[in-house]
């Protein structure tokens, strides 16, 4: 039997470690990432002060007062439902072709271990580096806001003194031979609306109620959903639009009616009905407008609407020649003969606190030809594919923290 290769016995590993929600066991996960550091000759620390192990790892450039290069990957992932599995999915289990099925093998402790391999590399090759590497590694990405991970880790003094010249970060699996590189990503709004109206008798026809009201308001939106949905579609035959270029709206929360413990009372008009709405908003498109727009749909009287998510800041990353962390990572890729594809995120990660920052970041997971499978049931990836992720990261990084000022 062919001996497997270390590096993917280090993947398995650190995959059987619980960092799923609701409970994710960051001490242990942070203990794995200091032993192997420490097994790899890097140095790092534990950064507490946002309240949950922060793993900042560091290889020190020969010209440190450069703009350094960050490699930042979140270690929780999203619960996993045993029964639609067909195999334990926190065991690491590689079948016979390779194919390792582990929750988190996607998105994203694959990259966790493949930045990780790569430091060991430049470490153990002796690999000298112009700009100051930093590995971050980081938690609660998964819980919509990094609310102890990321989002406010970049308030801190720390991560201002790492200096980040150029964020690296997840992307997604490609099912073809291309690879995808996303530049910006959607803003997720979570809008909640409350509709209050006019009660009675189930029998009557009462006017002004709460739910009538709701209902306009969602048919109103429902409609802007089907807008964007045909521009979609319309856009794949004519102008190659993808997912991350519209704006997605659905109704996620729906509540109304008296509920008197088992039973609903069905012959009561309610006083107040409520909707929720998870909506994610292009970075082509002005968020102000877009509120203005919320607040249109809502004008009515006695509707009102909160936010359970807002972001009102959300930048990209340009492009073009003018950036020279991009030419240096399109040229970096052409030389190793990856095919790249740039693209809006049609969800969020952690990219979008660094951007909103004015720093520019990347996010590009190196699998192809593999099913887009994160949050899925039998999420997996073939240990080739990640030991390839290594070798593609390790003919564009050394090349971002060598590139000249």
């Amino acid at each position: 039997m062919q001996q497997e290769d270390s590096s993917v016995t280090v993947f398995r590993k650190f995959l059987q470690i619980r960092t799923d929600h609701p409970n994710p066991d960051y001490e242990a996960s942070a203990q794995f990432l200091m032993q192997k550091a420490n097994e790899y000759g890097i140095d790092a620390e534990v950064y507490r002060e946002t309240g949950t192990p922060i793993v900042i790892m560091k290889i020190t450039g020969t010209d440190p007062s450069l703009p350094s290069l960050l490699l930042n990957s979140h270690v929780d992932v999203v619960p996993a439902v045993l029964e639609s599995w067909n195999y334990e999915p926190f065991s690491g289990y590689k079948d016979e072709k390779g194919n390792i099925y582990s929750r988190g093998t996607q998105d994203m402790k694959c990259v966790c271990m493949q930045f990780l391999e790569v430091a060991h590399r430049i470490v153990q090759s002796k690999l000298k580096l112009k700009r100051n590497l930093y590995l971050t590694f980081v938690p609660d990405e998964e819980i919509g806001a990094g609310s102890k991970g990321m989002e406010v880790f970049v308030t801190h003094d720390k991560f201002r003194q790492l200096n980040v010249g150029l964020c690296i970060d997840e992307g997604l699996a490609s099912p073809t031979e291309e690879f995808t590189v996303f530049y910006g990503e959607r803003a997720p709004w979570w809008v909640h609306i409350t509709a209050v109206g006019n009660a009675g008798h189930g029998s009557r026809f009462i006017e002004n109620t709460a739910v009538e009201k709701l209902m306009r308001t969602i048919n109103k939106m429902l409609e802007f959903r089907q807008q964007q949905f045909d521009s979609l579609h319309k856009g794949h035959h004519e102008c190659g639009k993808k997912l991350g270029d519209v704006t997605t709206l659905n109704l996620t929360v729906l509540k109304a009616g008296i509920n008197n413990g088992d039973n609903y009372s069905y012959n009561v008009v309610p006083t107040q009905a409520e909707a929720g709405f998870d909506i994610r908003i292009p970075p082509t498109v002005n968020l102000d407008e877009f509120l203005k727009q919320i607040k249109e749909w809502t004008a009515e009287e006695g509707l009102s609407f909160t936010f359970a998510n807002y972001t009102e800041k959300n930048e990209m990353t340009h492009l073009n020649n003018d950036n020279k962390w991009w030419s240096t990572f399109k040229s970096s890729c052409e030389k190793i003969g990856i095919k790249l594809v740039p693209e809006i995120f049609p969800a969020a990660t952690d990219s979008r606190f660094i951007r909103n920052l004015g720093i520019p970041a990347f996010g590009f997971s190196p699998i192809n030809n593999t099913p887009i499978l994160l949050h899925d049931h039998n999420e997996f990836l073939n240990e080739n594919t990640f030991i390839r992720g290594i070798d593609i990261y390790m003919g564009i990084i050394p090349s971002l923290a060598n590139m000249e000022p």
